[in-house]
Parts: C-alpha cells; sequence; structure tokens
C-alpha cells in the first residue's frame, strides 16, 4: 500500500469564504500541499465571481497560477492591455509577474478553478474573506479589510508595475 497521501474533499466538506467587493461571490479552499502532506507545494480551489464584478488586476511575483473556466463566462486583461474572453472550458496558465484581471459578465455569475504553485492563495482568501456554510445566504456586498495590502505582503501578491 502507498504511503503517499490521498485525499478526496466532497462539496460541501470545502472551506468556503464570502469574498469582498469587487469580486463579491465566494471562495472554495478545496486543497492546500501544507495540509494534506503533498510533497510538491500547491493550493487549488474554485472562485465564484458575481455579475459584472470582478477580481482586481493583480501578480504573484513567487507563484505560477493556472485557471481554468468551469461555469459562466466574462473577460480576462492580461499584462494590462491584452482582453481575451473567458468561456466555460478556458485555460489559462499565468507565470510569475503577469498582471491579470478576471471580469465576470453582468448576466451570470462566472467560476473559475484555480492552481497556485507554490500555494498561498487560500491563506489570503481566509483573511480578507467572512466564513461561509454551503445554503447560506449571501451577505450584503462588503469592503476589503482596511489593512488589505499589508495581508497582500505577506501572502501572495506583489506590486503591480507603473502604467505605462
Amino acid at each position: 500500500m502507498p504511503d503517499a497521501p490521498l485525499v478526496i474533499v466532497q462539496p460541501d466538506d470545502a472551506v468556503s469564504f464570502w469574498q469582498p467587493v469587487p469580486a463579491n461571490g465566494f471562495v472554495r479552499c478545496l486543497l492546500a500541499s501544507k495540509e494534506i502532506g503533498a510533497e510538491t507545494p500547491f493550493s487549488m480551489g474554485t472562485q465564484t465571481v458575481d455579475p459584472d464584478c470582478f477580481v482586481r488586476e493583480h501578480v504573484h511575483p513567487d507563484n505560477e497560477e493556472v485557471i481554468f473556466i468551469l461555469e459562466g463566462h466574462g473577460e480576462a486583461l492580461l499584462d494590462g492591455k491584452d482582453k481575451h474572453p473567458l468561456n466555460k472550458g478556458t485555460c489559462l496558465f499565468i507565470g510569475r509577474n503577469r498582471p491579470h484581471r478576471f471580469q465576470a459578465s453582468g448576466d451570470g455569475q462566472m467560476t473559475f478553478m484555480w492552481l497556485m504553485m507554490p500555494g498561498g492563495l487560500e491563506t489570503f482568501f481566509a483573511r480578507i474573506g467572512r466564513a461561509r456554510k454551503p445554503g447560506d445566504p449571501a451577505p450584503a456586498p462588503f469592503p476589503r479589510p482596511a489593512d488589505v495590502l499589508q495581508i497582500e505582503a505577506e501572502t501572495v501578491f506583489g506590486t503591480l508595475p507603473p502604467k505605462a
């Protein structure tokens, strides 16, 4: 019998957090290598962004990221200028220090899977969000914490390059 970890997370078992504006919606943190004993550092989950809301432009100086659109559609802004449609089944690999932003369309939520290598995104979501249980009604939109820039600096976010 192998000694390697085997983890199964059922839909209602994930650690989940409501997210503040501008994304609104919620995040499900499904797997983190440090919690499951995986040899390769990573974290993985899903994020649901409300209609017409967005994940603000940001960079990860020490992390690579994979995004896979599960439901809905929207648009990605990459490198501060290149717009790309996001549709169910779209997959993006985003290398270190590549600015990126995701916007849900106005006609429904957009849900995507995120994979961060190495991990750490789950820590950010926990620190800026509010605990969520399946079936709970969505809270009224709420602001990001006053110390969000400090939280970003302590987790997986870097400083955006100056606009040209």
